[in-house]
């Protein structure tokens, strides 16, 4: 529908693999450096703030002839599970008894072709800390030109901070803490995304910029799915401009309100 109205024949605000804002691009260039001598980092972020699209730009290096990604996203699980999922990752189809060290082989293998190599694991926050412990255990026997990638919410760093997690703490080499966005590159990131898109700047107007910055509150996701609910329903009235009326049409929703808010609506006057 946005394709058709806004006549474009990318839909803006969806991309698969959009490109990194400044404090993601830091980021990821000292994961880079971190893997040529062994790394351990650790990313956290609250919901929203961008850890996903990191985790996905790095995803792509697998594409290169140079880097082997291996990543895990489902962390509510055992040991044997994460292993299961990194060796399926892997395209490894052998019996769990052996998992491990075809695991440390298959990487080995890798870094014999001149290969830097990655494991991420998404959700780290919701392992628990003899996983973690294990995980740690298994990386350390992979070659030195890896990087174990751990990304989680803020409530991963004090968890690690416990004294009974310090072995597993001394040996993070970087971490870094991705921050919520302030509104301008918020409004960069909307800008870039119109523009891949071959439409105009002034696709929305001042105010319906300003009305998604304030309740965006410096959280990415939330910027991209207000921006994108709101050129949908501009698309549906088949109008070709989003205004502050199009943007309070999809805040009116009940997944917008607080908690609070909520609360207030059920209420009778």
């Amino acid at each position: 529908m946005i394709n058709a109205v806004f006549a474009t024949t990318k839909t803006p605000f969806m991309s698969d693999n959009p490109a990194l804002l400044k404090q993601q691009q830091d980021i990821v260039d000292t994961i880079k450096i971190h893997a040529t001598q062994g790394g351990f980092s650790v990313i956290i972020g609250e919901p929203g703030v961008g850890k996903s699209m990191l985790k996905s730009h790095i995803e792509n290096w697998h594409n290169e002839r140079d880097t082997t990604v291996v990543s895990v996203s489902r962390t509510l699980h055992t040991y044997l599970k994460i292993l299961l999922q990194l060796g399926q990752s892997a395209k490894l189809d052998v019996p769990d008894k052996i998992l491990e060290k075809s695991l440390i082989e298959h990487m080995f293998a890798q870094a014999r072709q001149h290969k830097t190599l990655y494991t991420l694991i998404d959700e780290a926050h919701l392992l628990t800390s003899e996983t973690l412990r294990k995980l740690r255990l298994l990386v350390d026997k992979f070659p030195k030109k890896h990087n174990l990638v751990l990304f989680g919410q803020s409530d991963l760093m004090h968890y690690l901070s416990l004294t009974a997690n310090a072995d597993i703490k001394s040996r993070i080499t970087y971490s870094s803490h991705l921050l919520p966005l302030t509104n301008q590159h918020l409004t960069e990131f909307i800008e870039r995304e119109l523009s891949k898109a071959n439409m105009g700047a002034n696709t929305f107007t001042e105010g319906a910029i300003e009305l998604v910055l304030r309740n965006a509150n410096g959280n990415l996701r939330l910027c991209k799915n207000l921006c994108y609910s709101s050129l949908m329903d501009a698309a549906r009235l088949g109008e070709k401009e989003v205004t502050i009326h199009h943007v309070n049409a999809i805040l009116i929703q009940p997944h917008w309100r607080t908690h609070k808010e909520l609360i207030t609506q059920q209420v009778p006057k």
